[in-house]
């Protein structure tokens, strides 16, 4: 019996995989909102969209990985996102065969920020690093201090755009277009930070669950600022994840039990990891 075979997705296989993704990983997305998170424009010449096995001409089975370059420390990046790794149960002997063919192309640093805990483990054996995968929540409460020396709170899109710093804005502009995502930008001219976040519950209480921001300082002397504006909102809470943050502000509490994401990079630390340019923004989780 012949090897299934080991192939690249190219932009003609992509809905071809992502109908296998719909039909054996989860039928709660079309193949065409499954093949939306590979079809961003974030600013480097994919290889690929990752990889499958096909048997005698069908697919069985695929590791999906979305490619984007990101300034860290002023330095361009170039990484590689696991996502909706999918084999048949028939040829799970065949997994290993399309992360090695991922993380075996030079030049990338790796995320998977959306394993399952299978998935998690066995990319520990692949050197990739465990992240903190605890959760910070605090209330968010009136803040009649909110505009004092004229911080402000932006929520218009080419505003925010023209607020931030160069570096800022092209983070914004690469994920503005995506529907499901809110962002603002909090601070004073010249010293902006932007907040991207979707709405959440937690026991069915509405919040704001914090994907992302571009000064982890600044997020955190605006808290209250920017839970004033939620509050407003509607949203009684804001999580984000503990890792994102250089520490934990008062009145907050931490969630545990969560599936550890994972990194593999030989100059990159945890704290450079981000949520950004990944399946958590590119698909409506």
């Amino acid at each position: 019996m012949a090897m299934p075979t080991l192939e690249p997705i190219q932009d003609g296989d992509l809905l071809a995989f992502c109908q296998f993704l719909t039909e054996h990983l989860s039928s709660e997305r079309s193949a065409e909102q499954w093949a939306q998170a590979f079809q961003q424009n974030w600013g480097v010449a994919k290889p690929n969209n990752g990889f499958l096995i096909r048997d005698e001409g069908k697919i069985v089975g695929g590791i999906g990985a979305i490619y984007a370059e990101r300034i860290i420390h002023g330095k361009p990046e170039q990484f590689c996102n696991i996502t909706s790794w999918c084999v048949l149960e028939a040829f799970r002997s065949q997994s290993m065969r399309l992360a090695m063919a991922v993380v075996s192309q030079p030049g990338f640093h790796f995320t998977d920020l959306t394993p399952t805990e299978v998935v998690s483990k066995t990319l520990q054996f692949l050197k990739f690093k465990p992240m903190n995968e605890r959760h910070a929540l605090w209330p968010n409460l009136p803040w009649p201090f909110a505009s004092l020396g004229g911080v402000r709170v932006i929520t218009d899109h080419d505003a925010i755009e023209q607020a931030l710093a160069p570096a800022d804005a092209k983070v914004f502009h690469d994920h503005r277009h995506l529907p499901w995502l809110r962002h603002l930008a909090v601070g004073k001219p010249g010293a902006y930070c932007l907040v991207t976040w979707k709405p959440n519950r937690l026991k069915g209480v509405p919040g704001a669950l914090v994907l992302g921001f571009s000064d982890p300082e600044l997020f955190l002397i605006y808290r209250r600022t920017i839970g004033w504006h939620l509050l407003k909102s509607g949203c009684f809470y804001t999580r984000v994840e503990s890792r994102l943050l250089p520490r934990l502000p008062l009145l907050c509490h931490e969630l545990a039990g969560y599936r550890n994401k994972v990194f593999r990079s030989d100059t990159l630390a945890e704290a450079d990891i981000s949520n950004f340019y990944s399946e958590i923004v590119g698909l409506n989780q």
